[in-house]
């Protein structure tokens, strides 16, 4: 991914880490068991810890991804300077299935976006409302995205 962006093959990636429902295991990090049967752990500590080994390599391997664009020279900044990543899952509880609230990371400098910051939106906020904007930004105006109901005007950076 890192070397289409720095060879500018593509303007956009779309990288899955793992399949939602993979039977994958992750014996090298002390996970011989199934992720998804494990995602579903009624609250079993045992279980929750091992999600959260299989969840820490992985946001381990995203942030690895952002430092080395970040490493990357680009014109006047680096290839992080001038992207716009989401990252994030299509589940914010996965033994319940549940898909309100998604946790969702944005990183990079594109957009004009304001930097550091956690953002709550209200409740039944559609994800597409972010993906719209991310879309005016890249200068692919759209009247609508999916279920999207508008745009997420306050991420701008008045500065």
């Amino acid at each position: 991914t890192h070397i289409t962006f720095q060879t500018d093959s593509t303007r956009i990636v779309t990288m899955m880490m793992g399949r939602e429902g993979s039977m994958r295991t992750y014996p090298e990090i002390g996970v011989p068991d199934p992720h998804h049967p494990l995602t579903h752990h009624r609250g079993n500590p045992e279980w929750i810890e091992k999600v959260t080994i299989v969840n820490t390599m992985h946001m381990e391997l995203f942030a690895g991804f952002i430092a080395k664009l970040k490493a990357t020279p680009d014109g006047d900044g680096s290839l992080l300077d001038h992207s716009m990543i989401v990252y994030g899952s299509g589940l914010s509880d996965g033994n319940r299935h549940t898909h309100m609230d998604l946790p969702v990371l944005f990183v990079g400098g594109g957009g004009g976006f304001r930097r550091n910051n956690h953002v709550t939106y209200p409740k039944d906020t559609p994800m597409t409302n972010l993906y719209l904007t991310l879309l005016d930004r890249m200068g692919v105006p759209a009247e609508q995205l999916g279920d999207s109901t508008g745009r997420i005007d306050h991420l701008t950076d008045v500065s």
